[in-house]
């Protein structure tokens, strides 16, 4: 089994800063929100988008599938009570020469060895497409 940490801590009352290793996120923390940070729920996209790419690039050698760019594009929808992600919507964007029938297997892939894909997919409503770029 694997085991993550990292460390956040406040900086002011406008932002915080995740780290470990030698990468750092600036946080939106703050009350009135930041232009230059992320917040909560755009962290939480950026992970599974993050996995995605990830995913694309772990499956591709092992399919033979040829790729030269991934793009994703989620969406998240929001209720206030109580506060919680109701569904994330993704679009996939692979450019790729490879046919429809070997994209669709590539997406499958993803989505089925996504850590944060699948722990997102068991606590929300998760769905999305691929497509060529």
């Amino acid at each position: 089994m694997l085991h993550y940490a990292i460390s956040a801590r406040r900086i002011d009352a406008h932002g915080s800063i995740s780290g470990v290793r030698e990468a750092q996120v600036s946080l939106d923390t703050s009350l009135e929100g930041r232009e230059d940070a992320l917040n909560p729920v755009e962290l939480l996209l950026s992970a599974l988008a993050a996995c995605m790419i990830k995913g694309v690039e772990r499956a591709a050698p092992m399919l033979g599938f040829d790729f030269s760019g991934v793009e994703v594009r989620l969406e998240a929808e929001r209720q206030d009570s109580p506060p919680m992600i109701t569904a994330i919507t993704y679009e996939l964007i692979v450019d790729s020469p490879e046919p429809d029938r070997r994209l669709e297997l590539l997406h499958t892939n993803v989505r089925r060895y996504g850590t944060i894909s699948n722990t997102l997919a068991a606590s929300t409503s998760l769905g999305g497409s691929i497509r060529r770029a």
